[in-house]
């Protein structure tokens, strides 16, 4: 969590809303352009890793109840209601987030960049991010991201669901388990952030 929110802070700039007609003139006007400029298309992906964040230990602790404490005739009603209110959740803490963004951004980014850079430094980072290549860079970045991300999980899926079977076969033997519990071999390609996870399936 604390890492999504340095993130968030790093890429909270695609809120601001330059207007602007007219070109900066003081520096806290530079500040706040470079700090608008800076990251855009990633600020609503971040946003969504935060809301699945902070609805993370809900789903796993209500889901857990709904195996444990809810018959079996009703759980398929029962996991649908829950996941109606889960959307509902997410979607709160999406827009809360949201609404906290320029906020966050005014008070922690535009101060920073007023300290560590002049204003011809300023102008110099804006002019950076203005550029046709930089601008195409930010739009292909989540793509790349996520293209790189899904080569690096299948190269080293067989390498990690070998120790992980190790590491079960270890656990089992300390604690005198005749099975290993059923444990996710591999790491999984991220999905897309934008909706609640269900309620896992019994």
């Amino acid at each position: 969590m604390k890492k999504l929110l340095a993130a968030l802070a790093l890429a909270s700039t695609a809120f601001f809303n330059l207007g602007h007609a007219q070109t900066p003139v003081s520096k806290q006007e530079w500040a706040a352009k470079v700090v608008a400029l800076q990251q855009g298309p990633e600020l609503d992906r971040l946003i969504a890793q935060l809301a699945d964040s902070a609805t993370e230990e809900v789903l796993q602790n209500w889901g857990q109840k709904l195996q444990a404490d809810v018959p079996a005739a009703r759980q398929q009603q029962a996991k649908d209601e829950l996941n109606a209110e889960l959307k509902k959740l997410y979607d709160d803490i999406t827009r809360t987030i949201k609404s906290k963004v320029i906020v966050a951004s005014g008070d922690a980014l535009v101060p920073a960049y007023m300290e560590k850079f002049s204003i011809d430094e300023l102008k110099q980072i804006a002019t950076f991010f203005e550029s046709p290549a930089v601008k195409k860079y930010q739009a292909a970045a989540p793509e790349l991201g996520a293209s790189f991300v899904k080569q690096l999980v299948e190269i080293t899926r067989a390498d990690v669901t070998g120790r992980v079977k190790q590491f079960d076969d270890s656990a089992a033997k300390i604690i005198g388990s005749t099975s290993a519990p059923s444990t996710r071999a591999a790491p999984s390609t991220p999905a897309t952030s934008g909706t609640a996870r269900p309620a896992p399936k019994k």
